[in-house]
């Protein structure tokens, strides 16, 4: 439910999982479709369906997280001044149209686009048949019937087969300008500023005077969790060989 792309898959799905516990769907409905569902979000996602990249953050600060807030927060800015100068050096070399997942996502797409036929009814919309289904395409306002084109915002398998068909080779004027090497240079180029000495610090007497308390924070039993949680599709099992 979480991926798809169309409104009727997931109710679909959804009647499904109500017919195995309605406790389930009162309780998704309740959380707000819009904040887990890919075709209800009201943004563009970014394809991100999950929070990993937050959890490797965490797993990056573990040891950090014991220090006192001002060391804290100074590992934090010398983690991230150092990711931010490396990721604008690699983005700084690309020359792809696009960045390299979002091209691998038009060759699977290019791939899947097999066995099709379309059929012309304007100078931008297109029909598609595939399986015995029929899709329409409407290359101006990148739009299609499986819902891919306009929320990836990367030409679908349909959209790829009609491109070809008009003898297009490159698919980088119907991507969003978010997912090329331009655009992704522009996110790094704000660069993170060090922080002087503390024996240098000019602090107003407001901010100096002003008594902070810690947060109210509820201990929970048990030995606290360091390690990201792994998606169900990770092994659960390590791949080392060990000698009989």
């Amino acid at each position: 439910m979480a991926k798809a792309y169309r409104k009727d898959d997931f109710e679909y799905f959804m009647a499904k999982i109500e017919k195995a516990d309605p406790r389930v769907k009162k309780y998704l409905l309740e959380a707000g479709y819009e904040k887990w569902s890919r075709c209800h979000s009201p943004v563009n996602r970014g394809r991100m369906m999950t929070s990993n990249i937050d959890e490797c953050i965490n797993d990056c600060l573990v040891e950090a997280r014991r220090l006192p807030i001002y060391g804290f927060l100074e590992e934090v800015r010398i983690l991230v001044g150092s990711w931010n100068c490396k990721n604008s050096e690699i983005t700084s070399y690309k020359s792809t149209t696009l960045g390299y997942r979002f091209e691998e996502m038009l060759t699977l797409n290019g791939v899947k686009a097999l066995r099709m036929t379309v059929k012309t009814s304007s100078t931008y919309i297109y029909s598609v048949y595939e399986s015995g289904r029929r899709y329409i395409i409407d290359l101006e306002n990148g739009l299609c019937n499986c819902a891919r084109f306009q929320i990836d915002q990367i030409p679908c398998a349909h959209a790829i087969f009609v491109l070809k068909s008009k003898h297009v080779k490159d698919f980088g004027d119907y991507c969003l300008e978010y997912y090329k090497p331009n655009t992704l240079v522009k996110t790094y180029e704000v660069s993170i500023v060090s922080m002087p000495d503390k024996k240098d610090w000019d602090v107003p007497n407001s901010v100096d005077e002003e008594e902070v308390l810690p947060p109210l924070y509820k201990i929970h039993s048990g030995r606290p969790k360091k390690g990201r949680k792994k998606k169900s599709c990770e092994t659960l099992y390590s791949s080392t060989n060990r000698c009989g």
